[in-house]
């Protein structure tokens, strides 16, 4: 825990440091989730600077503190730390390049509130050299953790997103890390303009989509493991049992975690089997998009479609984004249980990962029966109200002043 003592002002207007990664919101998720915090913060009154690696990314209050989270680079962070009454850092083993470096953060705070939000967890650990049975006696002793080093064990409050992330960090810590679960919020906003029956019949008729076909939408980074070669497959499938079906895939192929040589190499391998599946004038890869783009594109669609090869989560901005626009969707079932997820409820749930029949099976089940699509699409949007950018800053701003006053 740090030495964290209530400051003069943090009941009303908190001074909130946020460390990062790489910010890169376009490319990145949880830099996208950043911007997005910083924003609803301060739209609560919250007093928001942003720190993180690499060029200066352009968000508003951001500022650099090198290439690296190395001795020089967390100094300057200790520096920037100085007047604020929260530091939170939002922790992906990925943001850091996979390295030790900002888990030593909290030998250099001082006086501050720590609040660590774990994006990533339960699946890695930084020191491979040292046995796992030290690791968890580590763990239960509050001395180190094996994917955050100090930064979970010592801070004020622990913030995940998903329970089962929240059960992962209880788990290890006996329940010693005061934990909150917070849900994160859709990526994009419905657009204006998109409630209205003209958007949809302009955006399809730029597209080339027929007015009277179905559209199932994806949305989100094209990776490997989002599963669009077996969107593919189910496409193929449902056109050869005669129904006129299209997908439009909103997103772009390049990512942090996907750069731009790989990036390449993919979509070469992806459109290579649209070919060999025969739809290629079926699925439509609209690359990447602004905000309200993507909302048009979303409302010129019937369905939603995420078949992630891993499953998908309650934690995923994509899903999030399908549901706010009403679009009843299709998700694969992952290992951890998703009890926020039920098959039937907000969506329909493929118990299969990486298989075009069953992804075909669960969007068969939309196409029909209108009445289960019109109500989980219903349920869906209203679930998606419930996870709104001020209700999320709100939360936040109860665990600040929390863990200002231990």
């Amino acid at each position: 825990m740090s030495s964290a003592a209530p400051q003069p002002g943090t009941a009303l207007r908190p001074r909130v440091l946020l460390v990062c990664g790489r910010l890169d919101p376009e490319r990145d998720g949880v830099g996208d989730y950043v911007v997005r915090l910083a924003g609803a913060l301060r739209a609560e009154g919250a007093r928001v600077r942003i720190l993180h690696l690499g060029a200066a990314a352009g968000a508003r209050g951001s500022r650099s503190v090198g290439t690296r989270w190395g001795p020089a680079g967390l100094l300057r962070a200790a520096r920037a730390a100085r007047g604020a009454d929260v530091v939170h850092v939002q922790f992906a083993p990925s943001m850091y390049g996979f390295r030790l470096g900002v888990g030593l953060l909290p030998l250099l705070l001082r006086r501050v509130a720590l609040v660590t939000t774990v994006h990533e967890y339960g699946s890695w650990r930084w020191e491979r050299l040292l046995p796992a049975p030290l690791w968890r006696a580590m763990e239960r002793r509050g001395v180190a953790d094996r994917e955050t080093a100090l930064l979970v064990p010592r801070s004020d409050a622990v913030v995940a997103t998903n329970l089962a992330h929240s059960t992962a960090v209880r788990h290890r810590f006996s329940g010693r890390v005061p934990d909150e679960t917070i849900p994160i919020g859709a990526n994009v906003a419905v657009a204006a303009d998109v409630e209205a029956a003209s958007t949809r019949d302009e955006v399809r008729a730029g597209l080339g989509l027929p007015p009277e076909a179905v559209v199932a939408a994806f949305f989100g980074f094209v990776h490997p493991v989002k599963g669009v070669r077996y969107l593919a497959d189910a496409v193929a499938r449902l056109v050869g049992e005669g129904r006129d079906v299209h997908a439009l895939v909103v997103g772009g192929f390049e990512s942090l975690a996907l750069p731009r040589e790989e990036a390449a190499d993919f979509e070469t391998e992806l459109r290579g089997h649209l070919a060999e599946a025969g739809v290629t004038d079926r699925v439509h890869v609209t690359g990447f998009r602004d905000a309200d783009a993507v909302s048009r594109l979303l409302a010129a669609a019937d369905l939603g479609v995420l078949p992630f090869t891993h499953g998908v989560t309650a934690k995923s901005g994509s899903l999030l984004t399908l549901l706010a626009h009403g679009l009843p969707t299709v998700v694969t079932s992952g290992e951890s249980t998703e009890p926020e997820l039920v098959d039937g409820d907000r969506v329909v749930v493929v118990p299969q990962v990486r298989d075009g029949v069953a992804l075909a099976d669960g969007l068969r089940r939309l196409l029909d029966d209108p009445a289960l699509a019109a109500r989980i699409a219903d349920q869906g949007r209203r679930w998606t109200a419930t996870r709104s950018w001020q209700a999320i800053a709100a939360r936040h701003l109860d665990v600040y002043r929390d863990a200002a006053r231990t």
